[in-house]
């Protein structure tokens, strides 16, 4: 009795494993579902913009307000739209945003498979000759990763615009002296490394929601269940996704 939650976790591991491993088997053989990727893209873009806009701008506004003070006592004013920009931009602004995507895409992916799964429209697809697999989960996943960079370049420059507000509460700066002071210490290697691991951001949400939502089962109570089981999920690997990137980024850096 004492092995059965080890069981049940490796039976986990080796399913999701496999879940993982045909999402790739399916990425490229036909036919492809161009018009169903290109709603997903559309619905994942239009569901979290507007919260990744207005918490872009709330984050640059708390930021550069919470962090003059402290530059201040240095006397070092004149570096918080630099230190701030940089902030934002490789680190805040590319979790924020998984996050966010985490709790409203995750769910959603996963409420919405799990619901077709329990009222067995998932096995009348199959029936027809339709690939669920393909239609449903390579669609959603490749929205997910393809849509969550463009979220987090929308959402870094909201930031970085709030930034700006957060400035002139205290100091008038004009905004080209502002977006110059940032440009002087935000570099391509600030911006690359966040845009990459945000990709992979995209896909754990996109690639989680589906297996949770697939795998639902009990009815509506799996349903939900499923749901928050894939938040969970989605947002632990978040950050252990952030955490690698981190070191990557580090040891470029110092060689």
């Amino acid at each position: 009795m004492k092995n059965l939650p080890i069981k049940a976790f490796l039976e986990e591991v080796g399913d999701a494993t496999m879940f993982f491993l045909q999402f790739f088997k399916e990425l490229f053989k036909p036919k492809f579902e161009f018009s169903e990727l290109l709603n997903q893209c559309f619905y994942i873009g239009n569901k979290t913009l507007l919260l990744v806009g207005v918490t872009g701008l709330i984050m640059g506004l708390v930021i550069t307000i919470q962090s003059h003070p402290s530059l201040k006592s240095f006397g070092a004013e004149s570096w918080l739209p630099s230190v701030v920009s940089v902030s934002l931009v490789r680190e805040i602004i590319p979790v924020i945003t998984a996050l966010i995507c985490a709790g409203k895409i995750g769910s959603s992916i996963s409420a919405e498979l799990g619901s077709m799964k329990v009222t067995e429209q998932i096995d009348a697809m199959e029936v027809s000759g339709t690939n669920p697999y393909k239609f449903l989960v390579v669609t959603r996943v490749l929205a997910a990763t393809l849509m969550l960079p463009l979220l987090v370049v929308f959402g870094d420059v909201i930031a970085l615009y709030g930034g700006y507000l957060g400035v002139n509460i205290k100091q008038m700066v004009s905004f080209q002296l502002y977006t110059n002071q940032i440009f002087e210490k935000l570099t391509f290697g600030d911006i690359l490394p966040s845009i990459i691991k945000s990709f992979f951001f995209g896909f754990a949400i996109g690639i989680i929601g589906c297996y949770k939502g697939m795998k639902s089962k009990n009815g509506t109570q799996g349903v939900g269940e499923a749901a928050n089981k894939a938040v969970v999920t989605a947002t632990f690997v978040v950050f252990i996704i952030d955490l690698i990137a981190a070191q990557i980024a580090d040891i470029f850096q110092i060689t």
